[in-house]
């Protein structure tokens, strides 16, 4: 039995959570896709999956086992585009889903020159903030800010982001000072619902990390509305450079306490993976790390 068949058709249902699943992507019976796995553990003498008849999950061994056969998979697979990528053309429905504001302001205007450079293929853009589970939903390809949590996912960094804390100067004027963090508890908080770290706002400062836990006067699961609000005078927030960068330089908003710097995000494109990947998501892929590495943004 090829050892990279029996590879793919692992890495195939661990990913999709199905043999049956499996076995449609690849063009294979299940009893198939089952045999491949089957021997791969024998070959290895290690179970690699848990199978029941109502669910099916990775051992620890085959978690392990799984990110080193994607990278295996996906280096062969990138090999093989590398040779072929000049005689196909990018073409067909891509369903792209992304943050709602980052969306609007640093992914809209770059559509258009895609669609020029690609005029076969076709775009579905869905903005939302929560996080939208790729395969289950039909999407080829998402842009995320933050920590990533999927270890099924391959992605490429292709901007940064920090976040801030601020508010407007008038806000500033009129409150009690901010001299240290602690004093942010008793200010008009904003806080935005799809924070990581929820009510605990981190820092990094001159004496090593911080955190203070704060009472948000109001809540908000769209960074819009958080910068809205301050700039309506209503109190502080922490959002990141990509929303308030353009308010503080122009001094519609000031930052606090600059000496404690917010965490760094990775703004990432991430997709299921390299395996049979499409020249519809590698064009996407290479369009944006390209565009944002020209433009800076972020």
């Amino acid at each position: 039995m090829d050892q990279f068949k029996e590879i793919e058709s692992f890495v195939t249902v661990a990913q999709l959570g199905s043999f049956v699943q499996a076995a449609d992507k690849l063009g294979l019976s299940k009893a198939m896709v089952s045999r491949h796995v089957s021997d791969l553990e024998a070959r290895l003498g290690v179970r690699l999956m848990q199978r029941t008849t109502r669910r099916l999950s990775l051992s620890e061994a085959g978690a392990d086992y799984l990110q080193r056969c994607v990278q295996i998979l996906a280096e062969l697979q990138e090999a093989n585009a590398t040779v072929s990528a000049s005689a196909v053309q990018a073409q067909g429905l891509l369903k792209i889903t992304a943050p709602l504001t980052f969306g609007i302001r640093h992914l809209a205007p770059l559509w258009g020159e895609f669609l020029r450079v690609h005029p076969r293929v076709e775009l579905e853009v869905n903005l939302n903030d929560r996080l939208v589970d790729l395969i289950e939903e039909g999407y080829d390809l998402a842009v995320r800010i933050g920590q990533l949590t999927s270890s099924t996912l391959i992605a490429r960094r292709i901007a940064g982001t920090r976040l801030v804390l601020c508010a407007s100067p008038r806000y500033l004027q009129q409150a009690a000072p901010i001299r240290a963090l602690d004093d942010i508890v008793q200010h008009a908080v904003i806080g935005y619902t799809y924070l990581a770290t929820g009510e605990q706002w981190r820092f990094s400062g001159p004496q090593g990390a911080r955190s203070i836990e704060v009472r948000p006067r109001l809540r908000s699961n769209s960074g819009d509305t958080c910068r809205a609000a301050a700039l309506a005078d209503q109190g502080v927030i922490f959002q990141p450079t990509f929303l308030v960068g353009e308010d503080l330089q122009a001094g519609r908003l000031v930052q606090i306490l600059p000496q404690y710097a917010g965490p760094e995000l990775d703004i990432n494109v991430v997709y299921p993976s390299r395996l049979h990947l499409s020249h519809k998501v590698r064009a996407m892929v290479e369009f944006l790390a390209t565009a944002f590495a020209q433009a800076g943004r972020g």
